[in-house]
Formats: C-alpha cells, structure tokens, sequence
C-alpha cells in the first residue's frame, strides 16, 4: 500500500520544522525565526492537536480515504499517523497516547515560540 506524499510532508515540516528552529537558533540562521514560517508551523501544529482532541479524522485521511475507495485500492480504518505507526512499527496503543504526544510536541513548539520568538523581518 502506498502512502499519500502530502502525508509524508506535513509529518517532516511538523516534525523537521521545530528541529530547524532549535538548529537554525543554534547555528543562527536567521530565516528560521521568521513569522510566515513560524506562524504555519504553529498552526499545523495546533491543528493536528486539536483533531486529536476533539476525536476528529484528518481532512488529509478522509480525502485519501475516498480516491482510494474510487480507484478501488485498499482503504484502512484508522488514522493515518496510527495506522503506520502500527504498520511500521507494531505499535498497538490507545488513542491517548497519541493525543499526549501530540499535545506534547504543540507544547514544545510553543516553548520554542517563547525562547526563540519569530521576527517580522529576517535577519542575518
């Protein structure tokens, strides 16, 4: 079964976003701190997080759900991120556990917001 590329994206700009923050502070690149990437980064986040909490199936799940069902390929029933989790690596766990860790990483993304605040402007 093949995965959606958009899938794939978003998990590395959510994932590899808050790293390029703490590196790119680290090494000083400024263009990490600048609002339009902060500020979508915040947002996909925070999206994420709240799907989670209010019980919701990602919009990206529910579009692949539906061209798969019209291409008659294979659908699955959970979300995206749990079932690869399970696939990939036989993790069998409770809804929670994925709420607590996404919840977790938004935290930390604000955390990053507080120690490395955006910018309006790039600076070198």
């Amino acid at each position: 079964m093949r995965c959606s590329p958009c899938y794939f994206a978003l998990v590395l700009f959510v994932v590899g976003g808050l790293g390029l923050v703490l590196i790119g502070n680290w090494l000083k690149w400024g263009w990490v701190n600048t609002l339009c990437f902060r500020a979508a980064h915040l947002a996909t986040i925070t999206f994420v997080a709240a799907e989670a909490w209010l019980g919701m199936v990602c919009p990206l799940t529910t579009l692949e759900m539906w061209l798969r069902s019209k291409s008659n390929v294979a659908t699955y029933q959970s979300s995206f991120i749990a079932h690869w989790l399970q696939v990939l690596l036989f993790w069998d766990l409770p809804a929670w556990v994925f709420i607590a860790v996404y919840t977790a990483f938004a935290l930390a993304v604000l955390a990053a917001w507080w120690f490395f605040p955006p910018r309006h402007r790039y600076k070198e």
